[in-house]
C-alpha cells in the first residue's frame, strides 16, 4: 500500500466515523482540533486503525503528533514495520 493509498483510506474512515468534513482534513491542520478528539475518541481512532489497517497503536504512539501528516506517517511507518 502506498502512501496516496494510506492517505485516502484514513481520510474515508474519518470522515465516516468521526463525522469530519473531508475539506478540512489537511496535513499540516491539528488532528485533534480538527476531529474535536476527546480521550474516548482517541479508543475509537486505535480501533479504527487496527481494523483498517491490522497495525497496534499504543499510547506513546501519539506522543509528538500534532497533525495529519504526522498521523499519515506513524501509520505508514507501523505498515511498513509490520510488513518488514
Amino acid at each position: 500500500m502506498n502512501k496516496e493509498e494510506i492517505i485516502a483510506r484514513i481520510n474515508g474512515f474519518l470522515v465516516d466515523e468521526f463525522e469530519v468534513d473531508n475539506d478540512d482534513i489537511e496535513p499540516t491542520a491539528n488532528l485533534k482540533n480538527t476531529l474535536g478528539l476527546d480521550s474516548l475518541d482517541y479508543v475509537d481512532l486505535v480501533v479504527s486503525i487496527e481494523a483498517n489497517f491490522g497495525v497496534k497503536l499504543v499510547e506513546a504512539d501519539f506522543v509528538g503528533i500534532a497533525d495529519f501528516q504526522s498521523f499519515y506517517d506513524l501509520i505508514e511507518t507501523k505498515l511498513k514495520a509490520k510488513t518488514a
